[in-house]
């Protein structure tokens, strides 16, 4: 689904949204990753945990993220309808070397969780 009424409302949200450096690399690897919780935004961003709520509200409230909940964990993507806008925006800032940074550190906090998973598949099988 996309915005069908593209209006001053929706366009003022978005960029009020979009008007804080935090804000930009949360949105950025939130989109990038499809969706993400707050504990891993913190550990990519270096940010405190009320830091980076404080900003995930703002952008929630501003309609461009979904909630997931699963047991304890709140999961946040970007709503379908804002990813035509959102990635517009984002394909001017795409070249930038604190978003390529982020996403980098991203890929390595995931390549070691997937190693951390094998070492503990590897050490239960070995004690079977």
């Amino acid at each position: 689904m996309r915005v069908k009424n593209f209006t001053i409302n929706v366009g003022t949200q978005v960029f009020r949204a979009c008007s804080d450096e935090a804000r930009i690399r949360i949105l950025y690897l939130i989109l990038q990753n499809g969706e993400m919780c707050i504990s891993d935004l913190e550990q990519v961003l270096g940010f405190t945990q009320s830091k980076t709520s404080r900003h995930i509200s703002y952008l929630k409230n501003s309609g461009l993220l979904n909630i997931r909940k699963s047991d304890q964990w709140v999961w946040y993507s970007v709503k379908e309808e804002m990813k035509d806008i959102i990635g517009l925006i984002y394909k001017f800032l795409e070249k930038d070397n604190i978003l390529k940074n982020d996403l980098n550190t991203l890929q390595t906090l995931f390549s070691n969780r997937e190693l951390a998973l094998n070492k503990l598949s590897a050490e239960e099988w070995r004690k079977i």
